[in-house]
């Protein structure tokens, strides 16, 4: 699952001269405009000239934390959070092999609504907004290590303990993207106060410049073991870009997947590693129409019996079944709001139907006519692993999205179900005459959307550390859950899947495509 947090506040800041390369825009804010820029520049004015830009982004971390709190989002540790900046394309010249820092800024700053980025002309003379020397219209930059020189530049957090960021640019022209979850898990904690980052060429490349220079205005950092080479010019998109899909944000990745086995519930096989013999089943507590957790145990844990019995009589019967270890009792744990897992694993039997029985962990339940505190009795059909075949070819499949529609609205979350059947299923007499087709599950199928327009990814496939476009499972097949305020409204998307393949250790993209729009209502 994927959260987007677009930027609330961002601003360029340069001590970079204006044209007439005489006067230094220090007092310039270009908060109102739709690009951001970073540079340094070194010997353009004189021989040994320093002129810098910077950037200021700041984000909604109120709703990061509101979202953590209704449980949108997952507890510190389950989900990792990405700084995505997207580079815009100019005329300029553009740097290469160079690195860019990005740090906690450390007081609060004004946007403003300058749009200058060639001549600085947009001064903020004491109205709202930040600059090279000002964090707002009442307070200097104060607490960085050039307090004599009135902190310019901006304030920014650099010691020991602070969380600290960079990436680097081969190119010149790539996105920057960095993992920055300990210092929003800082934020959502107020451990660090949220004045978002600054991003700027990284201290060791940026112009050199000797003390004594410019010391009256305060316009120059004295980095007198900068660089003499000029990183000219480095420019994102900014937040109030025309571009959906290219305002600085904060990406919150996490893996949503459920992989409920009650649908493809195996028997232990001494064929198979002791990671295979384990099934993974849920109990779903839904009350009135919604999940809830059970009130007795809230977050706790709870335990689960496995019994035999008859698929006829629909009842578990006898004695706790032993399991993995002999253990006739296995313990579950909490998952989500009034969702529980346990994973179990039996040895093959010829049982016809087994019994989950899920009760208080103070309770002991000897066989299934014990009336101590039942929560949910489920029911798996268990199947044996195949015998070995002759060969391990690839297999290929039909999918459908069974409750796909042609149009969404752009605060819709919408869960999709994907049915999966292989394309050489052949179905028999008594099969088709006896029963509705099951989905097959895949145990690692992934999503992906694009735009059909032009082919831009706006969900590309997350199926690395963060698995944060991994599909679920349960006995009615994958699904997963969409959420179309990731979509800019007004163009048709496509969704594509993949499914890793074990046998060449890859992913492999399925060939059908399923097309919807996402659409403002205007009634």
């Amino acid at each position: 699952m994927l959260i987007r947090y677009t930027a609330s506040a961002d601003n360029t800041i340069v001590n970079a001269f204006q044209l007439n390369l005489k006067t230094r825009g220090t007092g310039a804010s270009a908060g109102a405009a739709d690009v951001l820029e970073t540079f340094s520049i070194y010997g353009r004015q004189t021989t040994s000239s320093q002129e810098l830009s910077r950037i200021l982004v700041q984000f909604p971390v109120s709703k990061i934390s509101a979202d953590r709190s209704a449980g949108t989002l997952p507890a510190s540790g389950n989900v990792s959070f990405y700084l995505q900046m997207y580079n815009a394309p100019h005329s300029k010249t553009v740097p290469r092999d160079y690195t860019l820092s990005v740090l906690p800024i450390a007081q609060a700053w004004q946007e403003g609504d300058g749009l200058d980025l060639e001549g600085y002309k947009d001064l903020t003379r004491g109205n709202v907004g930040s600059n090279w020397v000002s964090a707002s219209n009442a307070l200097p930059w104060t607490g960085s290590s050039y307090a004599t020189y009135n902190s310019v530049g901006g304030s920014y957090r650099t010691g020991s303990a602070d969380p600290q960021y960079s990436a680097n640019f081969p190119i010149g022209t790539e996105n920057l993207e960095v993992d920055i979850t300990s210092l929003v898990e800082h934020w959502i904690a107020g451990t660090i106060s949220n004045y978002g980052v600054g991003v700027h060429v990284s201290s060791s490349l940026e112009a050199s410049a000797s003390v004594g220079d410019n010391v009256s205005n305060h316009a120059v950092l004295p980095l007198t073991g900068g660089a003499t080479d000029s990183y000219y010019t480095k420019r994102f998109f900014g937040r109030t870009s025309q571009y959906f899909y290219f305002k600085p944000n904060i990406e919150a990745r996490w893996d949503s997947s459920v992989k409920d086995d009650r649908g493809s519930f195996y028997l232990s096989s001494s064929r198979a590693p002791s990671d295979d013999n384990m099934n993974t089943i849920y109990f779903y507590n839904v009350v009135r129409g919604r999940l809830v957790n059970l009130q007795d145990i809230g977050l706790g844990e709870l335990t689960v019996s496995l019994f035999s019995g008859s698929a006829n009589n629909s009842v578990p019967s006898g004695s706790a079944l032993s399991m993995y270890n002999s253990a006739v009792v296995v313990t579950g744990g909490y998952v989500s709001t009034g969702i529980y897992s346990c994973s179990v694993c039996i040895p093959s039997s010829s049982y016809n139907t087994l019994y989950d029985v899920w009760f208080k962990p103070e309770d002991k339940i000897a066989s299934a006519e014990d009336s101590s505190t039942q929560y949910f009795t489920g029911a798996v059909q268990p199947m044996v692993l195949n015998e070995g075949g002759m060969s391990s070819g690839q297999p290929k499949y039909y999918l459908s999205i069974s409750n796909l529609q042609p149009q969404y609205a752009p605060n819709d979350t919408v869960r999709m179900n994907l049915f999966v059947r292989q394309k050489n299923w052949s179905p028999t007499i008594y099969t088709v005459a006896n029963s509705t087709v099951k989905s097959q599950a895949i145990p690692s199928a992934s999503y992906r959307v694009y735009r059909i327009l032009d082919g831009y990814e706006a969900v590309p496939y997350g199926t690395g550390s963060d698995n944060h476009t991994m599909l679920s499972y349960d006995v009615g097949g994958n699904y997963f859950n969409l959420d179309m305020q990731l979509l800019q409204p007004g163009y048709g998307y496509g969704i594509k899947f993949s499914f890793y393949d074990d046998v060449i250790d890859s992913w492999q993209e399925q060939g059908q495509s399923f097309k919807f729009r996402v659409e403002n209502y205007e009634y």
